[in-house]
């Protein structure tokens, strides 16, 4: 038997996550922190039964992908509009507020002032798996809470986009306001084009063609993809591709059974990506960054639902769906991961400032899942009463 092959890695990943996952349901846990205490116990750090995680990290991510792309089924261009222009100010003025403050714990635990940076930068963004994974899909299709959680996402993702190209041009030392001015201006031409494409190739296509089942599966998940990689191409994200390719096919009468029949494929990439995510966690390495990745942490936790809260009262939103809101972004990102990673790859920040980042990124995202589950409707919620589908 071939211990290294990815078959392998792929029984020891779901059969573990079948097992942790079971443990998790029966002591009424998220299922989330089975996959990451997974990573943690069997990856490299672990018992090292899985090595090749840089493969597993990619084959992840594509869960990513077709989460936004399923996100863009479920929106109608017009409506977006209406969302990210009411949800600008708010993930702006949240931005530079997360920004500030985290940069000032860095600081004040004598991190230098590239590294405070890059630390503070990662904690701006709040997690889309999270935020859209643990909300109703009738209150994410169906209610204002759910169109107004879409847009700032995407807004915090340009942002993101923008962080990230930032430290691969320091990397590079390309010249950054050249390529940020070309991934800028890609994204409406990205999208006019998607729109042109779809309105007299795909819609077409599946007029014709919509009784043969199979190839509409194949026809989304092509188009998905390859607006993906032509996004990454552009130097925008995949996510964003992802999305647009969404967005533009949402008129389409078909969509939703393509949205229903995408979801097995978006969850199992998922697992893949919460696993990679404990996997590359060094826990030997923990006691260096404990005090302060704990103190960021509660800062993450406790700052961003008020903030939140008090940004959206400014634009007309209710304090209920305020807080609502608030608490269901208040955790850092797979973005702040990806930041992590890229400028430690750069060497511009230090190996204690992207283990920071990584352990803040963690906990956060497993107290936030906690609070959510235990507190709002969520699917996979402990009560019954809270349990929404």
């Amino acid at each position: 038997m071939d211990f290294s092959s990815i078959t392998f890695s792929f029984f020891l990943i779901f059969t573990g996550a079948a097992i942790f996952a079971s443990l998790a349901l029966y002591t009424r846990q998220p299922l989330i922190i089975a996959y990451i205490a997974l990573g943690a116990c069997i990856g490299p750090y672990g018992l090292s039964l899985v090595t090749d995680l840089d493969l597993l990290t990619d084959i992840g991510h594509v869960g990513i992908i077709f989460l936004l792309f399923l996100l863009g089924l479920d929106m109608q261009p017009q409506a977006l509009w209406v969302t990210l222009r009411k949800s600008v100010l708010v993930a702006v003025l949240s931005s530079c507020i997360f920004l500030l403050s985290g940069f000032a714990v860095a600081h004040f635990f004598g991190y230098s002032i590239i590294d405070s940076l890059v630390i503070g930068a990662a904690m701006m963004f709040s997690s889309t798996i999270i935020g859209i994974k643990l909300l109703p899909t009738t209150i994410l299709h169906h209610r204002h809470t759910g169109e107004l959680m879409i847009g700032l996402l995407l807004l915090q993702d340009l942002l993101a986009i923008i962080v990230l190209m930032v430290l691969l041009s320091a990397n590079s030392g390309d010249s950054m306001g050249t390529a940020l001015t070309v991934s800028l201006l890609s994204l409406p031409l990205l999208a006019g084009v998607a729109l042109l494409i779809v309105r007299f190739v795909l819609l077409p296509l599946i007029t014709r063609f919509d009784s043969f089942h199979e190839y509409i599966f194949l026809l989304a998940i092509g188009w998905c993809l390859g607006m993906a990689e032509t996004a990454s191409a552009l130097g925008l994200s995949a996510e964003i591709g992802a999305f647009i390719a969404g967005v533009t096919i949402a008129t389409s009468p078909i969509s939703q059974y393509i949205a229903i029949n995408l979801k097995p494929l978006r969850d199992f990439f998922l697992i893949l990506f919460f696993f990679s995510v404990g996997a590359r966690f060094n826990l030997a390495l923990l006691h260096q960054v404990l005090v302060p990745a704990l103190l960021l942490s509660a800062m993450v936790l406790c700052l961003k639902p008020a903030v939140y809260r008090y940004l959206l009262k400014g634009v007309s939103e209710k304090r209920s769906m305020g807080w609502d809101l608030g608490f269901r972004l208040g955790q850092a990102s797979e973005f702040s991961l990806l930041i992590a990673y890229v400028a430690i790859g750069g060497a511009l920040i230090t190996e204690q400032a992207s283990l920071l980042i990584q352990a803040s990124t963690i906990i956060t995202l497993l107290v936030s899942s906690y609070i959510v589950v235990l507190n709002y409707p969520t699917p996979i919620a402990i009560s019954d009463h809270l349990r929404r589908d």
